[in-house]
């Protein structure tokens, strides 16, 4: 048993980057977690990191039982999970990791409810727009749109979420509104860059079941969507905009969208606006998609979790 309270201190804290935040977040003192591993250590011989008051460095016998023992303490942390689910109420830490915006604006709302319907959770949302390491970052589930996915990790699609282009009245009012996406070059564009990998994302539409990427004329480029939206509102040029971004905008006639089908879900709009958004090309919307480590973490407080946002997902997202 003081074996696998070393295992576990030692994991924490390698995790964590200090003895301190390990303490923490196993709930005991930083004197205990040091003691814990110092144990260990002696247990198996050998020096595991080195401490130093700014941060731990591991040895190079530190580094080769991490890779070791660390999916252990994950493991253990699972079942004692799944257990705590089927016999009682749910508990625990449940860490969930979404890109700032979709996080921000669609997830944000619905997590208070879902906390108070399981009071002994503790619920954290970790906005980021990078990779993220479900092991590394104590990560449970992670949601992402369709380019970020990657091999290893489980996902399952939450939601289908329609993407706007989209400008200030006043810009199409000075530059002439496009009828098709293939004068779009014409206009003033402003894309988004992947803060991931870095790259600047086209704009795919749909023409007849067959995908394509019209030519653009990039003017102001961010790695932030909600800035992107800041400058189409201030007329700089054409933006595309996820929905839970796009059609409050809209809707405030700070924004007019372009290329709408003859009905727009979920948004109210004037004959004549849809009529005057009309084209032959849909606009591909964005896929989003729950992300998990291993299957057998579908079980528990991560499936009460999926079937919650499944049932509070907007319905005109749906699958």
């Amino acid at each position: 048993m003081d074996s696998l309270k070393g295992i576990e201190s030692f994991v924490r804290a390698v995790e964590e980057g200090s003895i301190a935040a390990a303490g923490r977040r196993l709930g005991i003192s930083a004197a205990a977690v040091s003691q814990n591993i110092a144990r260990l250590e002696q247990q198996l011989g050998t020096r595991l990191m080195v401490r130093t008051t700014r941060r731990l460095a591991l040895t190079e016998s530190g580094q080769v039982y991490f890779q070791r023992v660390q999916s252990i303490v994950h493991e253990l942390e699972q079942a004692q999970a799944e257990l705590t689910d089927l016999y009682g109420e749910p508990q625990g830490k449940l860490r969930i990791a979404c890109s700032a915006a979709f996080g921000r604006t669609v997830l944000a709302p619905l997590m208070p409810a879902f906390a108070r319907r399981y009071p002994r959770l503790v619920v954290e949302l970790v906005l980021a727009d990078h990779y993220v390491d479900h092991i590394a970052e104590d990560t449970d589930i992670s949601i992402r749109f369709a380019q970020q996915l990657e091999p290893g990790l489980v996902a399952r699609r939450i939601a289908r979420v329609p993407l706007r282009l989209c400008a200030a009245p006043a810009y199409l009012s000075q530059h002439g509104t496009p009828q098709d996406p293939d004068e779009l070059h014409l206009h003033q564009c402003l894309l988004f860059r992947s803060p991931m990998e870095g790259r600047l994302l086209g704009w795919g539409f749909l023409r007849n079941s067959v995908r394509f990427e019209p030519r653009l004329n990039p003017t102001m480029i961010s790695n932030d969507i909600e800035t992107l939206a800041r400058f189409a509102v201030d007329g700089a040029g054409i933006a595309r905009i996820g929905a839970f971004i796009a059609d409050p905008l809209i809707s405030q006639g700070l924004l007019q969208p372009l290329f709408l089908p003859e009905s727009a879900s979920g948004m109210r709009m004037e004959v004549d606006v849809i009529e005057a958004g009309k084209a032959q090309a849909d606009i591909e919307p964005l896929d989003f998609y729950a992300c998990y480590q291993d299957r057998r973490a579908a079980n528990g407080k991560l499936r009460l979790f999926l079937d919650y946002l499944i049932e509070n997902i907007p319905t005109a997202w749906s699958l």
